[in-house]
């Protein structure tokens, strides 16, 4: 990677802040379709996505399939339509094909589905994303190749006991190509995490399990790259990163609500969304 001056890391992060901005329209499309969407727990994770997918994940777009590529896991699978718009944004897919979003017979259902390319495994089963990533970082590490496995999982997700046996399972193998975000917006479709089955504290949980754990604004690209930018560094464990979000980030409208989990946007609702979004783009 070339070096970076503070004026160049300013020009980046107006980037990524441009394309996180055009990625959550997007989803507020999704979210005016037939069926809705996950629009908060999208909105939420949409910063981490745009980040990894711009600045960290080694891909290449035209050759998604790509031998050497880093292999990415959306364990959230609800979020789908937040990958769907990084993908068709790096030009994986088009962005056409996003306005067939849940329709009969789309490659875009309301889970990813492994036909899509730049989508790895199906996912939408909460719970069994890092069991997958794993299993991909260790079979990278047998075959040689320096490709990293990367794990987007949502916080109410880390109450399934499956993330655990995995998490334990990593830290025994010493997977430090292994990288595990948590989506860390406090919320999920029944209320407040801590009300459900508390986590706090979660890095420190993490690291009890043997796994290297940084706390971070998910939210905050500057931040992010300086987290991601070390990640080569560790190299006896596997990485969680506890990315703090807010669930409806950007759309003041649903922001840090749980009703935003699961919405079908009508056209009025779409239109006072797609307002709020502006408006919080400006100021």
């Amino acid at each position: 990677m070339s070096a970076e001056t503070p004026g160049t890391a300013v020009v980046a992060d107006r980037a990524l802040a441009d394309r996180a901005y055009r990625v959550r329209e997007h989803v507020l499309r999704m979210g005016a379709s037939e069926h809705g969407a996950h629009i908060g727990g999208s909105l939420s994770c949409t910063d981490v996505l745009v980040h990894l997918y711009t600045e960290v994940l080694r891909l290449r777009p035209d050759e998604p399939d790509w031998p050497g590529r880093d292999r990415f896991v959306l364990s959230k699978g609800h979020a789908a339509p937040a990958l769907y718009a990084v993908l068709a944004e790096i030009g994986v897919i088009e962005p056409e094909e996003l306005e067939t979003y849940t329709r009969q017979g789309s490659r875009l259902a309301g889970h990813p589905l492994g036909r899509l390319p730049g989508v790895e495994f199906p996912t939408g089963s909460l719970g069994h994303g890092l069991s997958l990533g794993a299993g991909v970082a260790l079979a990278m590490r047998r075959l040689g190749r320096d490709s990293r496995s990367f794990v987007l999982l949502g916080d109410g997700e880390l109450q399934e006991g499956s993330v655990w046996e995995a998490a334990m399972l990593a830290a025994q193998y010493r997977l430090d190509n292994l990288v595990a975000v948590v989506d860390r917006n406090g919320l999920q479709i029944t209320g407040d995490t801590e009300d459900c089955v508390a986590l706090e504290p979660l890095a420190e949980r993490w690291r009890s399990f043997g796994w290297h754990a940084v706390e971070v604004d998910g939210h905050d690209h500057a931040a992010l790259r300086a987290v991601f930018r070390d990640l080569p560094a560790v190299t006896d464990r596997p990485t969680v990163v506890v990315a703090r979000t807010v669930k409806g980030r950007g759309v003041a409208l649903f922001e840090g609500k749980k009703k935003s989990h699961s919405v079908q946007l009508t056209p009025r609702l779409y239109q006072r969304a797609k307002a709020g979004l502006r408006a919080g783009r400006q100021s």
